[in-house]
């Protein structure tokens, strides 16, 4: 269905735009989030991705799927401002959703324990785990091997139990 929509975009059919942004903004928000920890940040790099995706619709070509070419372009995005900014941004609260004290415990300890792991771990692991991606999608959007994803997620899993542990 995106390869239909893709090609309505680029013969100029705003509304298979709309779509595609209505299909995919919400993942792309979460993986910005992820690395980010800042909704309003987020939000403008979400916009980003899909201002740039758009910009290079004509020279798109399909060759694997839509979503994990977004995870792409977000990515090299998020890498900029870090190269720019040259330092990571302070966790805040207010920014972590939760009903109650427990829950926003809970996810700060995770949340730490992410941030813990080294950059290549941390890819993965927010792919893997919360943007659901399959191995072999992760495989391809990182450009590395399946057997790497397959070792960096199980080093991933180690780290944060190690990290885990230490905090109960």
């Amino acid at each position: 269905m995106d390869f239909l929509l893709v090609k309505k975009a680029k013969n100029g059919d705003e509304q298979a735009g709309e779509q595609l942004i209505r299909k995919y903004y919400t993942a792309i928000y979460q993986y910005c989030f992820l690395h980010l920890r800042d909704r309003d940040l987020a939000e403008d790099m979400t916009q980003e991705t899909f201002t740039r995706y758009f910009e290079a619709l004509q020279t798109y070509t399909d060759y694997g799927k839509l979503k994990n070419y977004l995870y792409r372009i977000a990515g090299n995005i998020i890498k900029n401002y870090y190269k720019k900014k040259k330092e990571l941004p302070m966790e805040e609260m207010s920014d972590i959703p939760g009903s109650d004290m427990r829950d926003e415990e809970i996810r700060m300890d995770i949340e730490q324990a992410i941030d813990r792991l080294p950059k290549e771990l941390k890819e993965i692991t927010i792919l893997f785990f919360f943007q659901d991606l399959k191995q072999k999608d992760i495989a391809r959007l990182l450009d590395i091997n399946l057997s790497l994803v397959k070792y960096r997620i199980s080093r991933a899993k180690k780290l944060l139990s190690e990290y885990l542990e230490v905090r109960k």
